[in-house]
């Protein structure tokens, strides 16, 4: 078997192979900066959260299709997640809870609902299809609309991202020169749903948020600089995404969970070696003397 054979030849002779492959690489371009944003705002189960209460949205946009289609299952789970978002925050403006423990409590329920909703209608191939995804199943409308929502996320992403910066690090200062904090909060909020809706058919509800919040773990041990990590966030993703398909062709793996994988490993492998690891902790390099 030639290297041709390994590592291109999956995606030169199927069609769908090369559909979730660009399907990866849009995912990473999307979610590894929104990632990086959520690691640096303290929202990483947050993200967790959004990408579970997605579900009863989706599930309903599934009866009312009446198949897998991304379009009412995305407009579902657009719904339900800004709708989570916004009743969380919406309790934790109003009662002693944190917003973190609404995020818990809402997302649990929404679960639920949306495991009730599939399994009530639905088969347990249908289930496992809204929980882990189908990457290999993507067919082009749905890469097209991934594609739109990557792109409209780098955008906004390049509209924002100063006051951003700015909210993520000194919400104070924003306030006193008359920045909209809130509102910016909001767009983030809808950048994260819109990102997890385009993951939601590659790796399902229970793993949309791996491609976010593992690459930036890893581009946060490799780097402190916010454009180097958002680079190191995206290139991990894509990555990802190439090496765990490739492992899933050849070994007959499950394609989103061996993506999901792949990634786990490259944040082991950057836990022990990166600069901020536990090589660099343990075996410490001597001080230059004189």
């Amino acid at each position: 078997m030639t290297i041709y054979d390994v590592f291109l030849a999956p995606f030169a002779d199927y069609g769908f192979m090369r559909r979730a492959l660009i399907a990866c690489i849009c995912l990473g371009l999307g979610s590894g900066p929104i990632g990086v944003f959520l690691m640096l705002r303290r929202m990483s189960l947050m993200g967790d959260a959004m990408s579970h209460a997605v579900l009863p949205g989706a599930a309903i946009g599934y009866l009312i299709a009446g198949s897998l289609s991304l379009t009412a299952m995305g407009l579902g789970g657009l719904v339900a997640g800004l709708s989570v978002a916004l009743l969380s925050g919406l309790v934790s403006r109003t009662t002693v809870l944190q917003e973190d423990a609404s995020f818990a409590s809402f997302y649990l329920a929404s679960l639920a609902l949306g495991v009730l909703i599939v399994s009530l209608r639905g088969s347990n191939i249908d289930l496992l299809h809204v929980l882990f995804g189908t990457i290999l199943a993507i067919d082009a409308p749905a890469l097209y609309q991934i594609g739109a929502i990557t792109t409209a996320t780098l955008l906004t992403l390049a509209v924002i991202y100063r006051p951003l910066v700015m909210e993520c690090f000194d919400p104070g200062f924003l306030r006193a020169v008359g920045g909209r904090g809130p509102l910016y909060h909001f767009l983030f909020l809808l950048l994260v749903v819109l990102n997890l809706v385009a993951s939601f058919q590659a790796l399902g509800t229970l793993m949309a948020v791996g491609l976010m919040m593992l690459p930036a773990a890893v581009a946060q041990l490799w780097s402190r600089g916010l454009p180097a990590m958002m680079m190191i966030a995206t290139g991990t993703a894509m990555a990802s995404g190439y090496v765990g398909l490739i492992a899933s062709y050849h070994l007959e793996f499950a394609s989103g969970p061996t993506i999901i994988i792949t990634a786990s490993l490259i944040y082991g492998f950057s836990i022990l070696f990166a600069p901020s690891g536990l090589a660099r902790r343990l075996f410490p390099r001597p001080h230059l003397r004189g």
